[in-house]
């Protein structure tokens, strides 16, 4: 269902005949399981981990007229309760059978997405074990009921009698009634190490008694926050003749572009086949563009906490966590929603209300001038089409904002916010952690996404350089010392694709086609613009660099390969390392000239500051992706001037 500002659904019957990259339906889930119990799949303690769609190949989709022809096929990953035996399946929905099914070596391969089921069971193997219970009453904790563990996934740390079983490492917080934010009071220095699979403590780890912060972190009692703040008046976001969005099916169109919105439980929002108006021509620039991975590095070595990492999307499913998002409140101004259908842990589908956010919004100056000789003065307002959707993974709050802009411009920003990760803070001069309340520990970390982007500029044959800016020393061709180049490095094959930002030479990659120009003769480009930050800190003898190879690089260039979706690999949980993008890239294959993805890492390097606490203002982060002669020339130069003159009703 789609519904609009005014909160008027639109009638389902309008909807075009279906896309194959279309998000999958209620209905097409529930035939998908059908077909997986009728091929004896499906047990009593079977459950669900992922389903999703199992997209065609590009080359399939771009072949006929509207992706025509395309077989609807979904992926599932399939785990048994009793055993854990865990299994990848692929379902055709149009001939209604099982394509493919095997089953994972979960030792090698890594273990499936954590269920929602899990926690339940988790918690009580927790608070049924003697030995941690001994461990709270230590600490003075003798209402167990108060107690709220924390499953935090595993990693792959090969600690004896740990191989092959599928486990969390449980941390421990305090909540003092139902309002209370339990955040505030972590319960430091034990650790619980669980087999969910078995339901049981293997092992605990009690390492220091750390004393239980106390003061209350919650935000939305007045007592804390104070009373709210009468100082700022209404603003309100009209459109009068109602917005420029269209909006048929997952289809949208705006100005001059034109894209597809899919979603899915792993990823999140998914764009497809964005292409921009150029005139008589729809010029494709980008084929698919998700955030498919993203990994949060802890940097407190304690015993207790050394294993922290997670990666939202392969371990816990980010996209399953969207939120249903509020008029006025999470959206502003004539908004249009899209929901979003996952799967419960049975298979089932649930809808989630208003997931996905689409509005468009003015954005200060397009471009001005004001000329000292023929004494024109203009102006114009930029404006922008706003994709997004939020979701709360744990303690993290993250909002994922397409941005496209009337000069052609693309831009990803994501938006971060929620309760940081808390620890106990032993004292003055710990390294590791900044104390933000009294006796309340912020742990440094790293938040580090991973944006896929299948490139199609111009046409599916691109090629990418990578361009610094750079000063010739002084001499015969710089004699004064004030000359500027460009250094241009073609990219050639996958090994040579693996690149760090630069930011003292401007580095930028500018994707281009190799059979298109501009009137120039320049090739028609989109420059990758990063915002720069560290990438991942950890030790390359670490467990987690080796899980998280892909944050080891700023870019990663690959040749296209239609299973070669996620960043970290397929299975992400407790994988041993060496997945994902290492292993794509360890082919060398050529990507000069022909069908490639690149692959790009961001995100801050978040060292907790008290004004983040008890709730964080949104940090953002994202990259950029403009036109590098692309166009002949500025593409807004037809952007009317504003509705009302600029200087009407100046003094």
């Amino acid at each position: 269902m789609t519904v609009t500002g005014t909160g008027q659904p639109v009638n389902a019957a309008q909807a075009p005949t279906r896309h194959p990259l279309d998000p999958v339906t209620e209905a097409e889930f529930t035939v998908g399981r059908e077909v997986m119990a009728r091929a004896g799949l499906v047990r009593e303690s079977t459950r669900f981990a992922y389903v999703g769609l199992e997209e065609p190949a590009k080359q399939h989709v771009l072949s006929g007229p509207g992706g025509t022809g395309c077989e609807r096929r979904l992926r599932a990953f399939l785990i048994d309760l009793a055993t854990g035996r865990s299994s990848d399946v692929v379902v055709s929905l149009d001939k209604g059978e099982v394509v493919s099914r095997r089953d994972i070596d979960c030792t090698k391969e890594g273990q499936l997405p954590i269920l929602e089921e899990d926690f339940e069971r988790i918690d009580q193997a927790v608070h049924n074990d003697a030995a941690w219970r001994a461990a709270m009453e230590k600490r003075g904790l003798t209402d167990m009921s108060k107690i709220r563990t924390c499953p935090l996934t595993a990693g792959s740390h090969v600690f004896p009698g740990e191989e092959g079983r599928r486990m969390v490492r449980v941390l421990a917080f305090v909540q003092e009634d139902e309002a209370d934010l339990a955040w505030a009071h972590p319960v430091d220095g034990v650790v619980a190490y669980v087999d969910i699979i078995e339901g049981r403590v293997l092992q605990l780890v009690d390492d220091v008694n750390l004393a239980v912060p106390v003061q209350s972190g919650n935000y939305d009692d007045e007592k804390v926050s104070g009373p709210p703040r009468t100082t700022l008046r209404p603003i309100e976001i009209s459109q009068p003749e109602g917005s420029s969005l269209r909006v048929d099916g997952h289809r949208v169109d705006w100005d001059r572009w034109t894209l597809r919105v899919g979603f899915d439980a792993r990823e999140g929002l998914v764009l497809y086949q964005v292409c921009y108006q150029d005139g008589s021509r729809q010029r494709p620039i980008i084929y698919r563009a998700s955030v498919p991975e993203m990994v949060v590095p802890y940097g407190d070595p304690s015993p207790t906490r050394f294993f922290q990492a997670y990666f939202d999307s392969g371990e816990f499913l980010l996209g399953r966590y969207a939120n249903s998002l509020e008029l006025g409140c999470d959206c502003l101004g004539e908004i249009t929603y899209l929901d979003a259908t996952v799967t419960d842990d049975y298979g089932r589908p649930r809808t989630i209300a208003n997931a996905i956010c689409l509005h468009e919004e003015d954005f200060g100056i397009l471009w001005k001038h004001t000329d000292i000789f023929n004494h024109s003065a203009q102006t114009r307002r930029q404006r922008r089409l706003v994709v997004s959707f939020f979701c709360t993974v744990g303690n993290y709050d993250y909002g994922f904002y397409w941005y496209f802009y009337l000069d052609g411009t693309i831009e990803l920003e994501i938006k971060l916010t929620g309760v940081i990760f808390t620890s106990a803070y032993p004292g003055p001069g710990y390294r590791y952690a900044t104390e933000v309340a009294p006796g309340l520990g912020g742990p440094y970390h790293q938040h580090l996404f991973s944006a896929r982007l299948d490139m199609m500029v111009d046409g599916v044959p691109n090629a990418v350089e990578e361009v610094d800016v750079e000063a010739p020393p002084l001499g015969p061709d710089n004699p004064y010392g004030n000359a500027l180049v460009r250094s241009v490095t073609r990219l050639k094959r996958e090994g040579e694709g693996r690149r760090l930002a630069a930011p003292a030479k401007g580095r930028f990659w500018q994707v281009l086609s190799t059979e298109r120009a501009n009137s120039l003769g320049q090739p028609a480009a989109y420059a990758l613009v990063p915002q720069v930050a560290p990438t991942l800190l950890a030790d390359p003898s670490s467990a987690i660099y080796g899980r998280a190879g892909f944050a080891t690089h700023h870019l990663s260039v690959t040749a296209y390969d239609p299973a070669q979706r996620y960043s970290a690999g397929d299975f992400v949980n407790q994988h041993p390392g060496g997945g994902g993008l290492p292993s794509y890239v360890s082919g060398d294959r050529a990507i000069d000239g022909t069908d490639i993805v690149l692959w790009h890492t961001f995100g801050p390097t978040h060292i907790p500051r008290p004004e983040d606490w008890p709730v964080m203002p949104v940090e953002r982060c994202g990259f950029s992706l403009k036109p590098m002669g692309f166009f002949d020339r500025n593409p807004a130069l037809d952007v009317a001037p504003p509705a009302r003159h600029c200087h009407e009703g100046s003094p």
